[in-house]
């Protein structure tokens, strides 16, 4: 069973540790936490996990912490506007998902402490740290890349159906380096992939599987974007209207009605970025606390959705997936 608080440190060596509640932010002083999100509302499960785990660290809404949450609302180019809205605000620490998010931050200040999560690329090569054990400047967190589970993916996705051979793929320019993966990871099984290229964020889902379902694929690869994302209800309610195999990177997904899910567990990376969040309202500078990425991966897979597009799953995944939803 996988440990889903498994981070690694830039270090190697330990984890950030969690502080206690009672040792939050001092009595009188309201910290103010800026949020940057790309397609999501404040609403959405991954932001309320965050602001669960603020909660348990002992911050209270009105009392001692006051939320400045900005929505892109799927439209990279509103970032620079709504990351200098934020150092307007002169909040105390700006929280980012998504490489869009965080480069719009880290161009509006370089002073503003930046708590970065969910980032799909390397980001000592983006320029956002120096190094993983001590970043350096005002931008730590959490990352991981997609690129390097998406041959895994597919893996699992073929082993749970032998017998397909025609998959559709849906991509996006932000997830251009997984469709690379995929294609060299394809090279060893053979399957004809038809890939649909998304363009222009908010997608029309709708459109997209009319187009998806014209060669007759037997199986849905989706990869991942934060645009994508924003239609993690709709895919798999078509995928299952069209009765289509799917794979996705996260539980989300299979939650709402996706065949598989191999990757990374959101809801924990939101709940380590509010503990970043906290030590540095209680003074840490982000340049000395190390940027992590997670271990431990895991695998959901739907039964129900299974029984419904009349497939049987092989018992060797089930016996190593770590969550099943049943019917």
């Amino acid at each position: 069973m996988i440990d889903r608080r498994a981070f690694l440190a830039g270090t190697g060596a330990t984890l950030l540790a969690a502080p206690l509640a009672a040792e939050a932010q001092q009595p009188g002083k309201v910290a103010r936490v800026g949020i940057l999100s790309t397609a999501n509302p404040r609403s959405a499960s991954l932001y309320q996990a965050f602001e669960q785990r603020l909660r348990e660290l002992g911050y209270v809404e009105g009392q001692n912490i006051a939320i400045e949450f900005r929505n892109a609302e799927g439209s990279v180019d509103r970032f620079p506007g709504l990351a200098a809205e934020l150092v307007r605000l002169n909040v105390d620490v700006i929280v980012t998902a998504t490489d869009p998010a965080t480069r719009a931050a880290k161009r509006a200040t370089t002073t503003i402490p930046i708590v970065m999560m969910a980032i799909n690329y390397e980001p000592i090569g983006l320029g956002y740290i120096a190094s993983l054990a001590r970043p350096g400047a005002n931008v730590t967190g959490i990352f991981f890349r997609h690129r390097e589970l998406t041959s895994k993916r597919l893996e699992l996705f073929k082993e749970m159906l032998p017998g397909v051979s025609r998959v559709a793929v849906l991509a996006d320019p932000e997830s251009a380096d997984q469709l690379e993966e995929l294609k060299a990871a394809n090279r060893s099984l053979d399957l004809k992939l038809q890939v649909l290229d998304l363009r222009n964020p908010p997608y029309d889902i709708e459109s997209a599987f009319r187009v998806v379902m014209r060669p007759r694929p037997q199986a849905l690869f989706v990869l991942e974007s934060a645009s994508i994302f924003r239609a993690r209800t709709h895919i798999p309610q078509l995928a299952s209207t069209n009765r289509l195999p799917t794979s996705f990177a996260f539980r989300e997904y299979v939650e709402a009605g996706g065949l598989m899910a191999y990757g990374a567990n959101l809801a924990d990376m939101f709940r380590r970025a509010a503990e970043y969040a906290d030590r540095i309202l209680r003074g840490a500078k982000p340049g000395d606390l190390p940027v992590e990425q997670p271990t431990k991966f895991e695998l959901i897979i739907n039964l129900k959705t299974a029984k419904a597009l009349g497939l049987t799953i092989p018992q060797s995944l089930l016996l190593r997936a770590d969550e099943v939803i049943h019917p």
